[in-house]
């Protein structure tokens, strides 16, 4: 949780502004995850900082949601060709993706409580 907010800022996926009147800023929310190593024992703790889109409304909020995801088949195509060819395969893991592109409208969220306690 405390190299978060580091990351958000370091890929510029953000700035601290105070939020114009008349605006509500959306909340947000912390998803954990446990990353297991391949024995099943615990690696490492991960959080993310989420914003609560549920509470956006169609239209007011956004006009348009995309989420980029690879399909099975995808994936079964190239594991397939990979043994065909044999080819290396390695795996990867990303300590944070940012798989959005440009954001064109201001969006404003509102910061978790932890952080609002550190300032």
């Amino acid at each position: 949780m405390k190299d978060e907010p580091d990351t958000l800022e370091l890929n510029k996926s953000w700035c601290l502004v105070d939020c114009p009147a008349g605006v509500k800023p959306i909340g947000c929310k912390w998803v954990y995850r446990i990353k297991r190593k391949p024995n099943s024992s615990i690696d490492r703790y991960k959080a993310c900082l989420v914003v609560k889109e549920f509470t956006q409304i169609e239209g007011v909020n956004f006009l348009q949601t995309f989420s980029s995801v690879i399909k099975p088949a995808t994936v079964r195509l190239v594991l397939a060709l990979t043994s065909m060819k044999h080819w290396p395969i390695h795996q990867l893991d990303v300590n944070n993706a940012f798989l959005y592109g440009d954001i064109l409208k201001d969006v404003y969220m509102s910061l978790p409580l932890e952080w609002c306690q550190l300032a």
